[in-house]
């Protein structure tokens, strides 16, 4: 098989294994385990501020990506006021605001399908082809979604730590063994 496909095809791969993951959690109860929370976190903000400091020379791409972010985190903050917290014996959980989350992931594979079809799809021009990055970072739009994903999750999962650590734990039931 050509590498030419096999590349695309393992980023594809990969791009839709991290969507479903992210989907599924947009469903039902959810174990809060601090310490991936503050790992995703702590990406999802540094690519966020990289964003806008790339973005920082444009006042346009600028805006669009202060935009984005400033949206994602209100929705963060209305998809706070929707979610459950609850604890029980087997930890802390939380169950999220369905359609917020789902909203965002949806917004995000949008864009990225969008992206995929205007590369592939489009006569490439003759001039030298551009890096994808330097493509992302001229265009406000996708600056735009990225920020609304970025600002959501950042402030959604630190809302969910916030929120549940304060929870406290079900006692474990007495043991009802017969000797």
């Amino acid at each position: 098989m050509d590498n030419q496909v096999i590349a695309p095809l393992l980023v594809s791969l990969l791009i839709g294994w991290s969507i479903y993951r992210r989907a599924r959690r947009s469903f039902g109860p959810q174990l809060v385990r601090p310490t991936r929370i503050w790992i995703r976190t702590a990406v999802l903000a540094l690519v966020g501020a990289l964003a806008l400091l790339a973005s920082a020379a444009n006042a346009t791409l600028l805006k669009a990506t202060a935009g984005g972010l400033a949206g994602g985190i209100a929705l963060a903050v209305v998809g706070l006021r929707h979610t459950k917290f609850e604890a029980t014996r087997e930890g802390r959980f939380y169950i999220p605001h369905t359609y917020i989350g789902l909203f965002v992931s949806a917004l995000f594979v949008a864009r990225i399908a969008f992206r995929v079809m205007s590369v592939y799809l489009v006569p490439r021009a003759i001039a030298a082809p551009e890096s994808p990055l330097e493509q992302v970072q001229r265009n406000p739009l996708t600056l735009a979604i990225f920020g609304v994903l970025a600002g959501y999750y950042v402030a959604f999962n630190l809302g969910v730590l916030r929120y549940s650590r304060n929870l406290p734990l079900a006692e474990a039931a007495p043991s009802t063994s017969v000797r």
